[in-house]
């Protein structure tokens, strides 16, 4: 598929905010990236992982202990890939590239390839937002139509209701086939990605052996392999599930766009960050523990336009973003609520399902 572009002749509105954002860190002398908050949340996270991990692999608790135990897991992992991951992977995380390297390198540690996420997110999905062939995001098929303009299955008519399976399955899918599929065929949706070196072709077999000699083999071997795969499932499901679900709700939600270029010249005729503003929507933002926990992906608008700076500023980025919307006249998508988010998702799988 030819590569898309955006109006931006005159990006008036980015650059308007663009200056309000500089001078907002300028004024206050403090970097885009991490500090101490991101830190300390990466400590617990990563801590608490590696001690549930221990638990329940060497000390064998009883069987509803480790079932709570494999819930936490599941919920820590994903909590890991919002904030110290995801932060890392965009650059954000410190100021020092190898400290991002590592953090980003969190990921490969949870049976993905920071690699090839970094193609898909950072660039197809960050640079071409809801627009179909590019943004491998939306590409859920056959089994979801989420914009009217992919093929439509008449299972597409439930999938208001299945939605929270799949989603389940999707950490699974993104392990063990999707990252396959990309390193195999070399694409990322229709488009092509940077080849890997070397070094990166052995990380993705290195990486891939030790997740499941440290997911699978060793607890096989210290718990027994029918409780190894049922803690396996409950931990791989619902980090699936909470993963798939803070996504979703940044995109495919009621009134959140999905644009089309121009088949001639393949252009989108709004500028790029507009563009961002109208597929993207944000979610619980005066809700702390929600933003502590999905590392400012609630703030998902801010993300979009400032993916280099780290989440811990996006609350009063936010401010900056609102006021530049009103001054333009671009809408500004939000919900007050998870479950206000969720609900205005599933009604939009219902309406795409049954259109």
């Amino acid at each position: 598929m030819q590569k898309v572009s955006f109006n931006n002749k005159n990006s008036v509105f980015f650059n308007a905010l663009k200056e309000k954002v500089d001078t907002y860190f300028k004024s206050n002398n403090i970097s885009e990236t991490g500090n101490f908050k991101l830190y300390l949340k990466t400590i617990i996270l990563l801590l608490s992982a590696a001690t549930i991990y221990t638990i329940l692999v060497f000390y064998t608790p009883v069987t509803w202990v480790a079932i709570i135990l494999c819930c936490l897991m599941g919920i820590n992992l994903a909590g890991i890939g919002f904030n110290v991951m995801h932060d890392g992977a965009h650059g954000s995380f410190s100021r020092i590239s190898w400290v991002n390297d590592i953090m980003a390198y969190s990921l490969n540690l949870m049976g993905g390839n920071s690699f090839l996420w970094k193609a898909k997110h950072n660039i197809n999905h960050h640079s071409f937002t809801n627009i179909e062939g590019m943004d491998d995001d939306i590409d859920i098929k056959p089994f979801m139509r989420v914009h009217e303009d992919q093929k439509k299955y008449w299972f597409h008519r439930f999938q208001h209701i299945y939605w929270a399976i799949l989603y389940g399955l999707t950490y699974l899918l993104w392990v063990y086939f999707q990252d396959f599929k990309k390193y195999f065929t070399g694409k990322i949706a229709d488009t092509t990605y940077r080849k890997m070196n070397l070094k990166e072709h052995f990380i993705f077999w290195i990486s891939k052996a030790f997740y499941v000699s440290l997911f699978i083999v060793l607890p096989m071997f210290k718990v027994g392999v029918l409780e190894t795969i049922v803690g396996y499932l409950v931990i791989s499901v619902l980090c699936g599930l909470i993963i798939a679900v803070v996504f979703q709700l940044a995109h495919i939600v009621e009134d959140a766009q999905f644009s089309a270029p121009d088949t001639k010249v393949y252009k989108i005729q709004e500028e790029w960050a507009v563009h961002q503003i109208q597929t993207t929507a944000n979610f619980a933002t005066k809700n702390k523990i929600v933003s502590w926990f999905t590392g400012g992906l609630n703030y998902q608008v801010e993300h979009h336009l400032f993916p280099r700076i780290s989440h811990v500023h996006y609350p009063k980025i936010s401010e900056l973003v609102r006021e530049t919307c009103e001054k333009f006249g671009v809408p500004y998508l939000e919900f007050p609520t998870v479950l206000s988010a969720v609900r205005s998702h599933v009604l939009h799988l219902k309406q795409v399902g049954h259109s």
